[in-house]
């Protein structure tokens, strides 16, 4: 699977992307404990599979910006949550992306 990282046995396609959520503390800085009913959906993740890339109009493919390994910052309520082996992913259209973080 080209562009994929080899523990995620999927492929998304066009401009999508498949993201790895990042688990936020379950403290917060004061050393309360939070529950996980409590906590917010994690807005941070690794990217760890992406499409081929947008289709212009002119038929062309243009490349993603983003690219496996990356970690980026993503919208509140973005994207379609799924879970592969157990593990939780987001599948993200590469607009829904707001930041790579460097």
């Amino acid at each position: 699977m080209a562009g994929t990282a080899t523990s995620v046995k999927i492929q998304p396609l066009g401009d999508r992307v498949v993201v790895k959520p990042l688990e936020s503390g379950n403290k917060t800085k004061g050393g309360i404990v939070v529950p996980d009913t409590a906590k917010e959906k994690p807005q941070e993740g690794e990217v760890v599979a992406v499409g081929k890339g947008r289709f212009l109009d002119s038929g062309e493919v243009k490349s993603l910006e983003v690219k496996v390994g990356d970690k980026i910052l993503y919208g509140k309520y973005s994207g379609t949550e799924i879970t592969l082996e157990e593990q939780e992913y987001l599948i993200l259209r590469e607009e829904d992306i707001l930041a790579i973080i460097k």
